[in-house]
């Protein structure tokens, strides 16, 4: 049996090497396909609100995803949720959001969770679908969210360690949490330094998606 293609799409590229690793760790078997628009990222930046050309565009972009072979789509920026469902409508194959699967394994540890971002415009969308996640799963769950300014900035500028050391001196704003979640792909390689400054679990968002990835894809191919 052929490996599993699995496309992964890409609004920043800051999100490549967390990936990356997360399959290399948790499903190696897996044939990786990258596709970058960071266009998307810089033009989402400057939208209040998801607009629907956005929404267009990126459904455009996971249809390419799916015509060059994709068993499942991963997509990697947390900023396009609405965009996400939309495609996952029209797709015959699993499309993830980046988080859904942090989403879960979060609230499975209690009521009040943290969260930890760096890119402003994706708060409101991670937000609503935590929501959503939460009225299925712990209605009385409360999301507590902690904007660390100038981090993602200082990342894409090749300076990982000060990205690193930010998101980590922001950690104990979220003290007395049951679970504290890191919100992006790129932010989860500061898990170590964060999880030195906090004592309860701290959950990063591509493990769990390459998790759910596989069970989702293998499963389907197991009943065909």
């Amino acid at each position: 049996m052929k490996s599993p293609r699995i496309v992964l799409l890409h609004a920043t590229p800051v999100a490549i090497d967390p990936v990356l690793a997360a399959f290399a760790q948790g499903w190696p078997e897996a044939e990786l396909v990258n596709l970058l628009d960071d266009a998307l990222s810089a033009d989402r930046a400057r939208e209040a609100d998801l607009g629907e050309e956005m929404i267009e565009r990126f459904v455009a972009f996971a249809r390419y995803g799916h015509r060059i072979g994709a068993d499942g789509l991963l997509v990697t920026c947390s900023a396009f949720g609405p965009a996400i469902e939309r495609a996952a409508a029209v797709l015959p194959v699993p499309v993830l959001k980046p988080n859904e699967a942090m989403f879960e394994a979060a609230l499975a540890q209690g009521d009040r969770i943290g969260m930890l971002a760096t890119f402003a415009p994706s708060i409101g969308t991670m937000e609503d679908e935590f929501a959503e996640e939460s009225a299925r799963l712990r209605p009385s769950a409360t999301l507590a969210t902690v904007l660390v300014p100038d981090a993602i900035d200082l990342l894409r500028k090749g300076d990982a360690d000060t990205h690193n050391r930010l998101v980590a001196q922001a950690a104990p704003r979220l003290g007395g949490m049951d679970a504290v979640m890191l919100a992006h792909f790129s932010t989860s390689r500061a898990a170590p330094l964060v999880r030195e400054r906090l004592e309860v679990p701290v959950l990063t968002a591509p493990g769990a998606a390459v998790a759910k990835m596989k069970r989702l894809v293998t499963g389907a191919q197991a009943a065909a």
